[in-house]
C-alpha cells in the first residue's frame, strides 16, 4: 500500500492534482501501475501540458555530508545551490568555497535541509 504522497511521486503530479482525482490516502500497488499502464485523460494532459526542460513536478533533495534524501515540490525562492546539508550538519563538514567566492546559507530546503550558495561578492 501506498500513501498519497507516494502515488503522487510516483505518478509524477502534484499532491493536490492526486487528491482532486479521487486518489484515496492508502492506495494498492498495483492500481498506480494500472494508472502508469493506461493513464486516464486527466494524467495525460497533466503530463503533455509540461513545457520541456521546464521545472520538475518533485525533486530529491540530498545531504552532501550524511547522504540523507527526500522528495519535495521545489519553490520558486529556492536559490540554485552550491551543496546541501542537512540542518544539524556544520558548514565546516563541507568543501571550502572556491578562491574568490563567498559563502551564504539558505534555510527552509524542503523540510531539514540548508542549501549553502557560493557565490562572487557583491560589487
Amino acid at each position: 500500500m501506498l500513501n498519497r504522497r507516494q502515488a503522487a511521486l510516483r505518478l509524477d503530479i502534484p499532491l493536490e492534482m492526486a487528491r482532486r482525482h479521487g486518489i484515496p490516502s492508502w492506495v494498492p500497488e498495483d492500481e498506480i501501475d494500472r494508472l502508469e499502464a493506461d493513464p486516464p485523460a486527466w494524467l495525460l494532459q497533466s503530463r503533455a501540458a509540461r513545457k520541456p526542460g521546464g521545472k520538475p513536478v518533485w525533486v530529491e533533495l540530498r545531504c552532501e555530508v550524511c547522504g540523507f534524501t527526500e522528495a519535495a515540490r521545489p519553490k520558486k525562492w529556492w536559490p540554485d545551490y552550491t551543496y546541501l546539508s542537512c540542518m544539524h550538519h556544520g558548514s565546516d563538514e563541507l568543501p571550502e568555497p572556491a578562491a574568490g567566492l563567498r559563502r551564504r546559507e539558505v534555510d527552509g530546503i524542503g523540510s531539514r535541509f540548508i542549501g549553502i550558495v557560493d557565490e562572487a561578492p557583491a560589487v
